[in-house]
């Protein structure tokens, strides 16, 4: 949506497409446009549009935001939300790539997510939150005091990518006010399994995971941060340099036989950019992941239900190895 001072601008979804609205009274409504018809993706419904401006990095500009979530028709099934870059002229919203569907998280459990409203000029960022669900299974999951939860909150950003200019977001800095606990991870070549469980000391339930790494020009290695139990379940999320997608593999997490759609393959997201730098930044709550890769460029948020709390954490690095040059562990408040 957006607001001026002549008037109200709005956007309604209207099945497959967003219709703009203008208003000088809230009562009164002039269709002004229609948007999306035939671009992006049409699996499922169009709902939730926000509309809203952006910094353009490398100019004096802005762009324009169009968040527009769809269920089904997600990259890996179910409910997504896609997004739009283009310019909006308070009638009609013009996209800078019509071909171009882009994805605003690859995991399967974010979605209708909106921006806040009324943000202090002086604060001047733009926070998002998510429903961390998935119309796939959302009434059926094994959970009887709660039925869903949100995801951790965002700054959204626009950031140049390998594929043009990509919508990134990164969790917001008032989170840091959860850390109880750091524990560093030294410097070293990553080649096999390393066991960090011990040094958690049975406290890892809640975590935030910064990672910096450098990739071999010589090998594409298989990176995996491991989330496990003594029942011996675990949750995989991580890096495939072979193929340059990240991924999430929740089969061997805990409880899945709700639903066909839930654990029936892994989540992947394609990686944005081609530099041998890599970072990688996580938050871990008993029963969810969320990744944010490369600045916020690429995002995967995943729940999982396990019959025992996650407490041990393992980093590995498979055929092949990588440089860890820098990794901190944040043991978070309950």
């Amino acid at each position: 949506k957006k607001r001026r001072r002549a008037g109200v601008r709005e956007g309604l979804a209207v099945q497959d497409h967003i219709s703009f609205y203008s208003s000088p009274n809230l009562m009164d409504w002039t269709h002004e446009s229609d948007f999306g018809q035939e671009l992006g993706a049409h699996g499922g419904v169009w709902e939730c549009p926000d509309l809203f401006p952006l910094p353009n990095p490398g100019s004096d500009g802005q762009k324009w935001v169009l968040l527009v979530s769809i269920n089904p028709g997600g990259p890996n099934g179910g409910s997504a939300t896609q997004y739009f870059i283009g310019d909006f002229d308070g009638k009609t919203f013009v996209p800078d790539d019509p071909d171009k569907t882009s994805w605003l998280d690859y995991g399967k459990d974010n979605y209708a997510g909106v921006t806040w409203s009324n943000i202090p000029e002086s604060d001047g960022r733009t926070l998002s939150l998510g429903w961390m669900s998935n119309w796939q299974y959302a009434q059926v999951v094994p959970t009887e005091n709660w039925r869903s939860a949100m995801t951790i909150p965002r700054s959204l950003h626009l950031l140049p990518s390998s594929d043009g200019l990509s919508l990134a977001a990164k969790p917001v800095k008032e989170l840091e006010k959860l850390r109880k606990t750091a524990i560093e991870i030294p410097g070293q070549s990553l080649n096999g399994k390393l066991d960090l469980s011990d040094q958690l000391q049975g406290k890892g339930k809640l975590l935030e995971i910064v990672l910096e790494l450098s990739l071999p020009e010589d090998t594409k290695p298989l990176l995996n941060i491991s989330r496990t139990n003594t029942v011996g379940e675990k949750y995989v999320i991580g890096f495939d340099a072979n193929t340059n997608n990240f991924f999430s593999d929740r089969n061997f997490a805990g409880k899945k036989d709700f639903s066909p759609d839930f654990a029936d393959k892994f989540s992947l997201a394609p990686r944005k950019t081609s530099g041998r730098q890599l970072s990688l930044h996580l938050f871990f709550d008993v029963a969810s992941a969320e990744l944010f890769a490369d600045g916020g460029l690429t995002n995967m948020t995943e729940i999982f239900f396990p019959n025992e709390d996650f407490k041990g954490l393992i980093i590995e690095a498979l055929n092949g190895s990588a440089e860890l040059n820098k990794g901190t562990i944040y043991i978070l408040e309950e």
